[in-house]
This record gives C-alpha cells, sequence and structure tokens, in this order.
C-alpha cells in the first residue's frame, strides 16, 4: 500500500478490474447523478492511522489544495469549483472515527489493505465511461465468520452485563466474515450498490482494494448551512407482520430513541443554539427484505463550520456505537475480534457547501484476496442474544447473496 502525501497527486487506474483496457464507471455513492458517468479523478489522498495526524484536519486541507474549500461550510456554493474539480469522495473507515472521538480504535482490522482515510477529487472527462464486464468468470468461496453464533450471543450478554452496571445504555456489536474469490469484484459491488434502498449505492476504488456501499443511512448531510442527520435503528423483516411488530416493539424504540437523543447531541455541538429539531422520529421504511426505523434530526449549522470539524462531531455514528458513544467505543473494542474496516464508518461526497455522507452499514469491500462483510445490532437490556445473532444474520443475507451473483 503506498502513501500518498497530504498534498500528493496522483491519478490511479481502477483496481481489481480483470480487462484494464476497459474503462469502469466511476460510480461514487451520493456523487451528482449527472456526473457519475463522466467523472474522471485529479488526485488521491490515502491515509492510515500508522501515518500519524489528524485525518480530518488532513482532508480538508488536502481538499482545499486541490480546488474544493470546506472550511465554512455555511457559505453558499460557487457556481464553479477551482481547477476544473466537480467534488470528491470521502471515505473514513470506522477505525478513524474512534480515533477522532479520542476512543479505542478496535482490533486489528481483516482486510489492512484498506486505508483509513480516502479523499478522491474528481473533475469531468470528455467521455462517459462505461461498466466494467463480465471478465473473469466470478467465484466467491464459502463465508468464515469471526466469531461464532455462541461468542456473539456472548458478547450481547456481556452488553447487557454492562447495562447492569451502569457503564452504558446500550452498545452496537458487529461481526464480520470474509470469503474467498476469483475474478473481478467490481460487478459484484456495483451489484450491491444498486439494491433497493441504497440511499448511498456505489464502488470506491484504490490500490488493491474496493469498497461496495448499499447503505439506507445518512450519517451527516450539509446543504445551505442546514445539517441533517437520519439514523436508523430497528430492524424486522418486510412483511405485514414484521412492520407491526416494529411499530408495536417497546424495546426497538426505546433503543431508537436513545440513539435520536445521542445524534441531536452530536449536532448541537455544531450547531446555532436552539436549533437542534427531530423532523420524523420511528418512520418505519424498507430495505431489500426489511423493515427500519428512522428518524431525521435537523440543525443550522454554527458560523464558520468547516468539514474537520464535522467529523469530528459526527464521527462514527451514533446508531453503530452506542450511548453514552465513548463508553460504547471502549467497550465494541473490547468485544468484537476484529477490526470494522470499511464498515460503520462514512463513505459519500463532498464539495463547496455541500456535504453528504452515508454510514456505511450494508457495506463490502474486496482486498486482493477476500470479500468482506459485517453486520450487527445495538443491545440493550431488554436484548435477546438468539434473537440478536438472528438480526444480525437478517442483513448479511441480502448482502451475500448480491456478491454472490443469485
Amino acid at each position: 500500500m503506498r502513501k500518498v502525501g497530504p498534498y500528493g497527486v496522483e491519478t490511479l487506474p481502477q483496481v481489481c478490474v480483470a480487462d484494464r483496457s476497459q474503462v469502469a464507471l466511476v460510480d461514487v455513492p451520493a456523487a451528482p447523478a449527472a456526473c457519475r458517468g463522466a467523472l474522471v479523478e485529479r488526485a488521491r489522498l490515502h491515509w492510515s492511522r500508522g501515518d500519524g495526524g489528524d485525518p480530518a484536519a488532513l482532508a480538508e486541507e488536502f481538499l482545499a489544495a486541490h480546488g474544493l474549500p470546506l472550511h465554512d461550510l455555511t457559505r453558499p456554493a460557487p457556481a464553479q469549483h477551482g481547477a476544473g474539480v466537480c467534488g470528491a469522495a470521502m471515505y473514513l473507515s470506522a477505525a478513524a472515527g474512534a480515533l477522532l472521538a479520542g476512543a479505542p480504535t478496535g482490533a486489528p482490522e481483516p482486510a489492512p489493505n484498506l486505508p483509513d482515510l480516502a479523499v478522491v477529487v474528481y473533475g469531468h472527462g470528455p467521455t462517459r465511461a462505461t461498466r466494467p464486464g463480465a471478465g473473469q468468470q466470478w467465484w466467491l468461496g464459502e463465508w468464515t465468520e469471526s466469531w461464532t453464533p455462541h461468542q456473539h450471543a456472548a458478547a450481547v450478554d456481556a452488553v447487557r452485563a454492562a447495562i447492569g452496571r451502569g457503564d452504558v445504555y446500550q452498545s452496537n456489536i458487529v461481526g464480520h466474515a470474509c470469503a474467498p474469490y476469483t475474478g473481478d469484484p467490481l460487478p459484484a459491488l456495483s451489484r450491491l450498490g444498486a439494491l433497493p434502498g441504497a440511499r448511498y449505492g456505489g464502488v470506491l476504488t484504490g490500490d488493491g482494494w474496493a469498497i461496495g456501499c448499499a447503505s439506507p443511512e445518512t450519517l451527516v448531510e450539509v446543504t445551505d448551512g442546514q445539517v441533517i442527520t437520519r439514523p436508523i435503528k430497528g430492524t424486522r423483516p418486510a412483511t405485514a407482520a414484521g412492520r407491526a411488530e416494529l411499530l408495536a416493539s417497546a424495546k426497538e424504540r426505546a433503543e431508537h430513541i436513545m440513539i435520536v437523543d445521542l445524534e441531536r447531541n452530536d449536532l448541537a455541538r455544531v450547531a446555532r443554539t436552539g436549533t437542534v429539531t427531530v423532523d420524523d422520529l420511528f418512520a418505519v421504511r424498507r430495505w431489500c427484505d426489511l423493515w427500519q426505523a428512522e428518524s431525521t434530526v435537523r440543525a443550522t449549522a454554527a458560523d464558520g463550520l468547516g468539514l474537520a470539524d464535522l467529523l469530528r462531531a459526527t464521527c462514527p455514528g451514533g446508531s453503530v456505537t452506542g450511548a453514552p458513544k465513548l463508553a460504547a467505543l471502549t467497550q465494541i473494542s473490547a468485544l468484537e475480534p476484529v477490526g470494522r474496516g470499511a464498515s460503520m464508518g462514512a463513505l459519500g461526497w463532498v464539495a463547496p457547501g455541500h456535504v453528504d455522507l452515508g454510514l456505511t452499514i450494508r457495506t463490502a469491500a474486496a482486498d486482493g484476496e477476500r470479500l468482506h462483510t459485517w453486520a450487527g445490532g445495538g443491545i440493550t437490556w431488554d436484548s435477546d442474544p438468539s434473537a440478536e445473532v438472528a438480526e444480525a444474520a437478517a442483513k448479511t443475507t441480502p448482502i451475500r447473496a448480491t456478491l454472490a451473483g443469485r
């Protein structure tokens, strides 16, 4: 993995593409629809925890150096950005988010080739690219879990014990699995990004790695000085009975409201006093074969709010950490056997005056040998360990089926 310094410019080919003569479609999550077929990479920054420094500050400085100033998100966006650039893809890992929050960064990563921060600046090219073709025959092997159902259930019990002691109110516990593959993973990851309800559907690639995202969840969005987050917490099968059960569940509603309160607190750190509101509370919406409960929290950005401070206030997302956030992150670091990798972080699009980052749930990553997925759920005092194990499996089933081509 080569490091690109904070002001280094590097143009990279699409990685993991079997046919190098093919120009792959850049399909960055949350990129403007009119741009997606015509994006051409101009500059790139990679950062990993071992590099030292502050990833939020590095990202803001790098973007400004390449014609995308985001030091004041309350200013109206210019009609045209500098140096002919359009905007930038941004990816921040869960471990980088924990670092920004001053918390432990977790267990060793199962896919260490992935950076903890990637910023890719794009301009528009003269021609539209095409999606990658079939290439080498795709084969995906059996999935290997990083923990057994019994170990997952034991982690749930450990969180419940911590709640009983008063250490936390809830914690989100995430498991990991990997599978070997042959062929080009980009078509599989593109299929993942096209799943129904994937508000942040798309793919980001780098040197020896690729991330495919089907997330429906907004970590943070800033437009015209308005800051929005849309936490998702609470899941049931997408049946009439499942919807009724989710709406009637006191446990799911209590867990959800705790996270909404946490997100209100996060936004209050970067908002004008008295402007934090909840637009929607516990709205049930569909993602693939699941019902999910979602709320919308909104605030007016404080004067001079920049990207770096926004990331420090909102990362990692409350719906995948717990409450209180720092205590939950400490517990997560102790309980989860491997790092969260590309999951439970941030991925999306940034431009002057505009930020739209999804929370990387329903996300997979490829390194040179394996595909990786993660799934989990929030644990409260009322959680049933076997039900939590089943919920995580329900979340990952459509992802694995899509990656396999079923």
